[in-house]
């Protein structure tokens, strides 16, 4: 079985950091997930985005990998925006209620603009 490792990269833009996230989310991609949330707070944004555009699978253990995430941006303050979900994972986000917690984008420019648009006011 040929499995698509997964991968998170950390890149500016501003005012939000972006977390590319590809591959498959499980219980493998948990170092690579902390490292990139680590990477992309350091700055200590008021927002973060993880764009999902490029996510091919993610498992029961990869939604508690994004629940951990949660705490983790909600212990220091920093808003999560999520981009790219197909609309079977906007359905798991919304019946695990992490849409009650994340501000959940078709896709990454809007959620960039938002974030840009709250930084003004």
């Amino acid at each position: 079985m040929v499995t698509n490792a997964f991968q998170a990269r950390v890149r500016e833009r501003s005012p939000v950091p972006v977390i590319e996230l590809s591959g498959e989310i499980n219980s493998s991609a948990e170092d690579a997930l902390n490292l990139a949330f680590a990477r992309a707070s350091e700055s200590e944004p008021k927002a973060l985005l993880l764009n999902f555009t490029s996510v091919t699978y993610m498992n029961s253990t990869g939604i508690a990998l994004i629940v951990g995430l949660l705490a983790q941006a909600r212990k220091k303050r920093i808003e999560l925006r999520v981009s790219g979900l197909s609309e079977h994972y906007r359905h798991i986000f919304s019946i695990t209620r992490l849409s009650d917690f994340m501000s959940i984008y078709d896709d990454e420019a809007s959620a960039v603009a938002d974030a840009g648009q709250q930084s003004q006011a």
